[in-house]
């Protein structure tokens, strides 16, 4: 990527400043009642509950430590990405996403019709996936998505599984303690996951960018499923929308950053917000993540849970397809539109 073309280009309201509000109070969390037997007594796991439950309606953004991924799979995914990256556009092109399979490499996804400071590469977790093959409401076809599998590095396929595998275990641990948080029984979303889930992994690479107060990585936006789970490399740029500010946050080594989705907010009813957030770009360095999306199973009718709705706090959303929806994203994400893609707020109640 060399210039700044028009595509990339930010409205002025969104354009990030040279002044950065660090976040030392983001919550920090330690799973070790949870991770590590030894600590793991009914009084841990209540005040980590409580922890979790805070960060959750506070921010929707916290970070986890002694979370139990050991860290040489995040070595391993940071420098087989790095690698991928690396080549040539020629030889990544090779293993572009298509019409069909919405999996592998590109260059031009688009946040909120502005073109993203990125290139990513896309693969589902379980292989194949179930996925409806269009996004029409009449359409009962089913489609599968799969994996590519690039010659160069040879052990990327092989990596990128054995570093799912381990973040899927973490994403289903914090979805218990924010089950418990809420008041629910601990297995209470493990339903929408234990079959055709349809979770996604992601290498992000950002290269610098010439004129970063123009660009950003990724635009403001929220994430679309349950919960996203990202590592990142030593070069800051997340940033959180909170209190009507951008608050970069800083890094802890070896930890995950986690952030609820828009799946959490509408099951809670509203009770957890999901975050807005985006990603700034410098011309310095170029800054690599890798996000784990854990997303249900295609056939789920997303909905806010019975046991969080009453007389006094009715139902804020109308059941929406999980798998309609996800693919309506993916097929409105890759090029400019004349309106906004399709967002949970379409399904609010007025």
């Amino acid at each position: 990527m060399g210039e700044v073309e028009p595509a990339f280009i930010q409205e002025l309201q969104h354009r990030p400043k040279l002044c950065v509000i660090e976040a030392e109070e983001i919550p920090v969390i330690d799973l070790s009642p949870v991770t590590n037997e030894a600590v793991s007594e009914a009084s841990s796991i209540e005040r980590l509950v409580k922890e979790i439950g805070s960060a959750c309606k506070e921010w929707g953004f916290f970070q986890v430590i002694n979370h139990g991924v050991p860290l040489n799979l995040r070595e391993n995914i940071e420098k087989a990405s790095r690698m991928f990256f690396s080549q040539s556009l020629e030889e990544k092109r090779k293993v572009s996403r298509d019409e069909r399979n919405a999996m592998g490499y590109y260059d031009t996804e688009h946040t909120k019709n502005v073109r993203d400071w990125k290139e990513v590469f896309d693969s589902v977790a379980k292989d194949p996936t179930l996925v409806p093959l269009t996004p029409h409401e009449h359409d009962d076809r089913l489609t599968y998505w799969t994996n590519s599998s690039p010659q160069y590095p040879p052990h990327l396929r092989s990596t990128i599984k054995k570093y799912v595998e381990e973040t899927e275990k973490l994403s289903f641990k914090l979805m218990e303690l924010i089950a418990l948080s809420l008041g629910l029984e601990a297995k209470r979303f493990e339903e929408f996951f234990v079959k055709d889930q349809t979770s996604l992994f992601r290498l992000n690479y950002y290269p610098t960018c010439p004129s970063p107060h123009l660009a950003l990585g990724v635009g403001p936006h929220k994430d679309v499923g349950a919960l996203t789970v990202l590592a990142q490399d030593e070069v800051e740029g997340l940033e959180v929308k909170h209190n009507g500010d951008w608050i970069r946050i800083k890094l802890i080594p070896n930890s995950f950053i986690i952030n609820l989705g828009d799946i959490v907010q509408v099951w809670s009813n509203d009770a957890y917000e999901s975050p807005e957030h985006r990603v700034v770009v410098n011309s310095e360095k170029e800054r690599f993540s890798y996000p784990f999306f854990l997303f249900p199973a295609q056939e789920t009718e997303v909905k806010p849970l019975e046991e969080l709705i009453n007389d006094q706090n009715p139902s804020k959303y109308r059941p929406y397809k999980w798998g309609k929806f996800l693919v309506h994203r993916f097929s409105t994400n890759f090029k400019k539109r004349e309106v906004d893609n399709i967002q949970i707020l379409h399904y609010k109640i007025k």
